[in-house]
């Protein structure tokens, strides 16, 4: 069963929340209960696929086997070594399931949400390893976190510290009931976004494009803003559900979009675009990387270190989505593009030559909308085939 992909997944949820909603509204603690549902859910998703449901299992020990045995090392030592063989540990089984099928042309390692379950554990080992994680784990905790069945698939990608923040959390009933409302509100964007607006867009627009023009350049641009506007309200509607249960759940996942459209430039887009993956990237690739190459002295020159991170982060962005090649150059794409604006803004800043007033933003808005929309045409592939 796929997560959100059915109406009658929607109702196998409500039911099994209901319980959840009756204590929140009586002011009792969820979480056990919360977690047998967890389960149960886990249970419905992977319990056709067996062999997803194995690798699944295998998955989550070896990450709870890291995790927990790197929080044992790191109350003792902190060998930069053993830090970075703990992180390559933990990348390991998603290395493994992205390049299987281009080097063996099989899935020796895989299951639906393999990806963000991966993005959570290793920056538990890097949070441990800064000393943001001092406290024991509780394993069920852990498992609870690692494995919190709404955002399995697809994110939005929880931070441990706030996700164990809203676990100790007292709700009261008034609180509660703020959160079952922005729940139930979320869901019903998530209706209109995912299966009324994206679905019209594919359904009655793109899927009817060669019946619409016989111009081949005409058919991609309208291609390239139609799949724009779809993988925009597909995605965020499929986040604004998993958001909405979670809340139900008395979990604050976070944000995933935040109007990405209206971007003044390419650095504002992901700040407002899939918001858990990209800052994700930000944290743990791109600030690491400015990090060492300070550290070390490698690189004096600010501005080259930033370039150098952001082709780094764009270049990984670009190979986690697939090893097909309109996923390596979307990466090469946004990476260009982040080096370009960033060159930019630096000459700006002392040249003032773009000035800051409302004209000049709504000529910002348009102009990366453009650039926005034309990186999405190449990730769909449409433009080389």
């Amino acid at each position: 069963m796929t997560p959100y992909g059915s109406f009658s997944f929607f109702i196998i949820i409500a039911i099994l929340l209901a319980p959840t909603v009756i204590l929140g509204l009586k002011e009792k603690r969820f979480y056990v209960y919360n977690i047998v549902i967890s389960v149960i859910v886990l249970a419905l998703i992977f319990g056709s696929f067996w062999n997803e449901a194995i690798t699944l299992i295998l998955f989550t020990i070896w990450q709870v086997l890291l995790i927990k045995g790197y929080w044992v090392y790191r109350r003792k030592a902190n060998s930069t070594f053993i830090f970075c063989l703990a992180v390559i540990l933990s990348i390991l089984p998603l290395t493994i399931s992205k390049l299987s099928p281009f080097l063996f042309h099989l899935h020796l390692i895989g299951f639906l949400g393999i990806s963000y379950l991966t993005f959570k554990g290793t920056q538990m080992i890097m949070e441990t390893r800064d000393g943001l994680i001092k406290n024991k784990i509780p394993i069920v905790q852990l498992l609870y976190f690692i494995l919190f069945f709404p955002t399995i698939s697809s994110g939005p990608i929880d931070r441990y510290r706030r996700f164990e923040k809203d676990l100790k959390a007292e709700i009261s009933k008034e609180q509660y009931k703020i959160l079952l409302y922005d729940g139930i509100n979320k869901i019903f964007i998530g209706f209109l976004y995912k299966y009324i607006i994206g679905f019209s867009i594919n359904h009655y627009f793109i899927i009817n494009l060669p019946n619409i023009t016989n111009n081949a350049f005409q058919e991609q641009l309208y291609y390239m803003y139609g799949y724009s506007l779809y993988l925009f309200f597909d995605f965020a509607g499929y986040s604004a559900f998993a958001i909405g249960v979670s809340y139900i759940m008395g979990i604050k996942s976070p944000e995933n979009f935040n109007k990405p459209f209206i971007s003044r430039n390419i650095k504002d887009f992901w700040n407002r675009w899939h918001l858990s993956l990209s800052f994700w990237f930000r944290d743990y690739v791109y600030m690491r990387f400015i990090f060492w190459v300070t550290k070390k002295k490698w690189i004096k020159n600010r501005n080259l270190s930033s370039n150098l991170g952001y082709i780094l982060l764009f270049l990984l962005m670009g190979f986690w989505h697939g090893l097909a090649i309109q996923y390596i150059l979307y990466g090469i794409y946004h990476a260009v593009i982040m080096v370009l604006y960033n060159s930019f803004e630096q000459f700006n800043k002392k040249h003032k030559w773009w000035k800051d007033n409302k004209f000049t933003k709504v000529v910002a808005i348009i102009i990366t909308f453009h650039f926005i929309c034309f990186g999405f045409l190449i990730f769909s592939g449409h433009l080389i085939h």
